[in-house]
């Protein structure tokens, strides 16, 4: 086990090199200058140069990425060029709510998922099964940028139930819960019936109806157990992903997370707090936890 370890740490090297290498020349290669966005176009030449100068963005760009690794390996994110905070202070500062999103449209998502799933599984072929799978199959097409302005005009807007965007209550959090755990629940909805139903083909669940068992019991003691394996497989990958996939939510909502900063430094070009949100550690947790999990099916046949 400690040998297979290590070997998924070496091989995610040239994962996280390849993630931060091409974070800093799309940020670096993208049109426009920080320096303009900072100071305006009214700023004279030697302003401009002074600051670019200062800000050390006068340099080579092979020289400020390899600055930029050197940063990586000593731990160090830099310091943003737009408010001039250490990048890691940020990343700290917004994290808790990016977390608080993505745990509550987990909690949604198989709050909604695994009843519906196992509704479905039950009453296969059914009008139930059919009208759960049109469903999970319409939150896995609708796009967050389509779902969550649809939901603040029903809800915030002509209901006035929900406030429209911004971090407080609890009622902050249900609509971008919703919109981001929409897609993750139709997902898991049907990984949760496809997975069901073939459990209750297998030999074991055919012994303990043979057996006189309850069919309620055969249901929930035998074959849920056991279903549910490649659900919660498949549930550590969303999770990741839902970490890494709250941009849109949080830029629509308000959301003060990562993802809304993240959006904040490409506007302004900070390049700094641009590759601090898009560290390599990420996507080698993601890589990590897909290898650890296994492989998953989000869609498994008979879904």
């Amino acid at each position: 086990m400690r040998s297979y370890g290590l070997g998924r740490v070496l091989a995610a090297v040239p994962t996280a090199l390849g993630v931060a290498t091409i974070v800093f020349l799309l940020i670096h290669l993208i049109p426009g200058d920080p320096i303009e966005v900072m100071l305006g176009e009214t700023a004279t030449i030697v302003e401009r140069q002074s600051l670019r100068a200062g800000l050390g963005l006068d340099r080579p760009l092979h020289q400020q990425y390899a600055d930029y690794l050197g940063g990586l390996f000593r731990g160090e994110l830099g310091t943003s060029i737009h408010s001039g905070r250490k990048v890691g202070e940020l990343l700290l500062e917004r994290l808790p709510a990016t977390i608080e999103l993505s745990l509550a449209a987990l909690v949604f998502a198989v709050a909604m998922a695994i009843p519906l799933g196992l509704l479905s599984a039950k009453y296969a072929g059914r009008a139930v099964d059919r009208a759960a799978m049109l469903g999970s199959l319409g939150a896995v097409a609708l796009p967050n940028f389509w779902l969550g302005p649809l939901l603040i005009m029903l809800f915030s807007i002509e209901l006035g139930w929900l406030p429209v965007s911004g971090r407080g209550s609890w009622a902050h959090l249900v609509l971008p819960a919703f919109t981001l755990g929409a897609s993750m629940a139709g997902i898991l909805t049907r990984m949760t019936r496809a997975s069901v139903l073939e459990t209750v083909g297998e030999e074991y669940i055919r012994t303990a109806r043979a057996k006189g068992a309850p069919e309620s019991a055969v249901f929930a003691k035998h074959a849920l157990r056991n279903a549910l394996t490649p659900v919660l497989s498949l549930l550590g990958l969303q999770l990741g992903a839902l970490l890494a996939g709250s941009v849109i939510t949080e830029t629509i909502f308000a959301w003060p997370g990562i993802g809304r900063l993240t959006l904040e430094a490409i506007e302004t070009r900070d390049y700094p707090v641009v590759q601090g949100c898009g560290h390599p550690g990420a996507a080698c947790g993601n890589r990590f936890g897909g290898a650890m999990a296994g492989p998953a099916r989000p869609f498994p046949a008979g879904a």
